[in-house]
């Protein structure tokens, strides 16, 4: 009878680190004891990296460092090989690193260290459906502040040419007709009328990328039933969405809130107690959409709004009263979402 034999490498632990490029990725194999094993370039391809572990061990722990393209490679190498790996905080890494010098090599190597000693700083890798969701969304977010620019740029020539404009809201359509008629320098002209064709431009592709939004997230459980909150429309549902992805990854409203960039920063030292404004850490673009669904709050809802005027009477700013009112309401909304996502 014919044995099986088995060779004693498919069962040995190995710790890889990969540092990610375009072209190519370095590729760091340690054992348990942080021996290098190998250490080289491979081709952006999964295959070819995993035949390339292979030859060091079956049982593979990894990291990438996350930047653009990573998490599609991630992805793969978890899907296709099945290696458990991780997605590495770029900016902790760097940190940790303490060393002024970088190089592919050192990069990998020390993303498997960190993987074999258990200190890697995760960052969670969002499915695919999520990813495309994100890039949707800060397509529009970019058009958005294109609009934004284009609209200083007219004020400035405005300003620039000593002209106050009528009382009112600007950049309506009887504004636009007010902005028609004014005497202006050739030049000026040009460049108002140039930006005023490129602002209609921006607003039928603004207006398409909300068309796909609502078609990519109809059959969404969680962006309907965000929908249906008040001061919540759909695109603050969609980013919310995308920027947070799987909610039940948090434990508690106070992680999640967070997470979301609108909880204050801890100042303490020795006997004294105190706070120093929001953290810095976050994603811009999700805070600032809840910013934003905090003023709606604020002024169409009459709990919040008691709630900002209790803080403002005794003496919080009002950007102070809106962060706070952004900070309960998220931790409130994360019990609904993890009743949403355990649903689904």
């Amino acid at each position: 009878m014919r044995k099986l034999i088995v060779s004693k490498v498919d069962f040995h632990e190995v710790f890889v680190g990969i540092d990610y490029a375009t072209a190519f990725v370095q590729v760091c194999v340690l054992d348990r004891l942080g021996n290098v094993l190998g250490n080289r370039a491979c081709r952006n391809d999964a295959w070819h990296i995993v035949r390339y572990v292979a030859s060091f061990g079956r049982r593979v722990r990894a990291s990438i460092e996350a930047c653009t393209g990573a998490a599609d490679l991630a992805e793969e190498l978890l899907q296709k090989a099945g290696w458990s790996i991780d997605l590495a905080h770029p900016g902790y890494v760097q940190r940790m690193k303490q060393s002024p010098d970088k190089s592919d090599y050192t990069d990998a190597r020390m993303l498997a260290d960190l993987v074999r000693v258990g200190y890697l700083p995760r960052v969670w890798l969002a499915p695919q459906v999520i990813r495309e969701l994100r890039r949707l969304v800060r397509h529009r977010i970019d058009l958005v502040n294109r609009r934004r620019v284009l609209k200083l740029r007219v004020g400035a020539l405005l300003r620039d040419h000593r002209i106050v404009p009528p009382p009112g809201s600007s950049w309506t359509q009887r504004w636009r007709s007010w902005l028609k008629t004014l005497a202006l320098t050739d030049q000026t002209r040009w460049v108002i009328d140039d930006c005023c064709v490129e602002l209609d431009a921006l607003a039928i592709r603004i207006q398409a990328v909300e068309s796909r939004l609502a078609q990519a997230t109809a059959s969404d459980g969680m962006i309907q039933k965000l929908c249906t909150l008040r001061g919540i429309g759909l695109i603050t549902a969609c980013v919310i969405r995308a920027e947070i992805g799987d909610v039940t990854r948090f434990r508690t409203g106070k992680q999640l809130s967070r997470f979301c960039g609108l909880t204050p920063r801890n100042a303490s030292s020795g006997l004294r107690v105190a706070d120093a404004g929001l953290i810095q850490a976050g994603n811009r673009h999700l805070r600032a959409a809840l910013m934003e669904a905090a003023h709606r709050l604020m002024r169409f809802d009459s709990r919040w709004k008691a709630f900002a005027a209790h803080l403002e009477s005794r003496g919080k700013k009002r950007c102070v009263a809106v962060a706070a009112v952004a900070n309960r309401w998220m931790r409130g909304l994360f019990h609904e979402m993890i009743q949403v996502a355990r649903a689904a």
